[in-house]
């Protein structure tokens, strides 16, 4: 019983190890890369959208940053 219990131990771990590790090949970025599979695919609602955005925010920068309110401290 405890053989047959460390073989199922040993095997779930290789299998569920062999899950966690996905590679895309050069050969896949090509289809990652197409417009469709951007987040955002118009160029000029984005810049409209940031333009809009950061006046509104009365700051500068990226949109990777946490925080927000009007800025009237």
């Amino acid at each position: 019983m405890l053989k047959l219990r460390l073989l199922l131990i040993v095997l779930s771990c290789v299998l569920l190890g062999n899950c966690s590790y996905t590679r895309v090949e050069p050969w896949q970025k090509q289809d990652l890369a197409r417009p469709e599979m951007q987040t955002n695919s118009n160029a000029v609602e984005t810049a409209f959208e940031e333009h809009f955005y950061f006046s509104k925010e009365g700051s500068a920068g990226g949109r990777g940053f946490s925080g927000g309110g009007c800025g009237c401290n």
